[in-house]
C-alpha cells in the first residue's frame, strides 16, 4: 500500500462540481488486484448530511483528487461514500473508489477548452496560466 497526502477535493452531483474545502486529507492506493482506493477527508461538520445522504443511497459518485503537490493534475475516481464519523466539529468522511482508466492530462483539456471558447494570443496565454494555477472544474465531457 502507497500513502498520499490530499490536497483538494471535489464530487460531481447533478452534473455540478461540489469543491469539499479540506482540513486535511489521505488518499491510500491499496495496491490489490481489485485496484480499490480509500479517500479518508477531514472537513467542516455543516457537511455531515451532504455526504450522509451519499452514505444512505450508496450512489457512485464521479470525484476528483489533487494527490501530494498543488501543481498535479487532479486525479478522477470513480467512488461511494462508506461511513462519516464526528470529530469534535469536524468529520472524517471514509470513501473507496477506483481511479479511473480513462484519464487525459489536465492541461491538454484545459487548452481545448479555452481555444473552443475562442481565446488566442496574450488572452489564450492568461488564461491558460490562471486555469493551471487555479484548476477550475472543466466540461463534463473532456473528463
Amino acid at each position: 500500500m502507497k500513502t498520499f497526502k490530499m490536497l483538494a477535493f471535489d464530487l460531481l452531483v447533478n452534473d455540478e462540481i461540489k469543491e469539499i474545502p479540506l482540513t486535511d486529507g489521505i488518499i491510500i492506493n491499496q495496491e490489490n488486484s481489485h485496484k480499490m482506493w480509500i479517500l479518508e477527508l477531514f472537513t467542516a461538520d455543516t457537511y455531515y448530511d451532504f455526504f450522509q445522504n451519499f452514505v444512505t443511497s450508496g450512489e457512485a459518485l464521479d470525484a476528483r483528487a489533487i494527490i501530494s503537490l498543488p501543481d498535479n493534475e487532479p486525479a478522477p475516481f470513480a467512488v461511494v461514500v462508506h461511513s462519516i464519523t464526528k470529530v469534535g466539529d469536524k468529520i472524517s468522511v471514509l470513501i473507496k473508489g477506483r481511479l479511473k482508466a480513462q484519464r487525459k492530462k489536465y492541461a491538454e483539456l484545459l487548452l481545448a477548452q479555452l481555444l473552443e471558447e475562442g481565446l488566442r494570443n496574450d488572452e489564450l496565454l492568461e488564461a491558460f496560466d490562471q486555469g493551471m494555477r487555479n484548476r477550475p472544474s472543466l466540461k463534463k465531457n473532456g473528463e
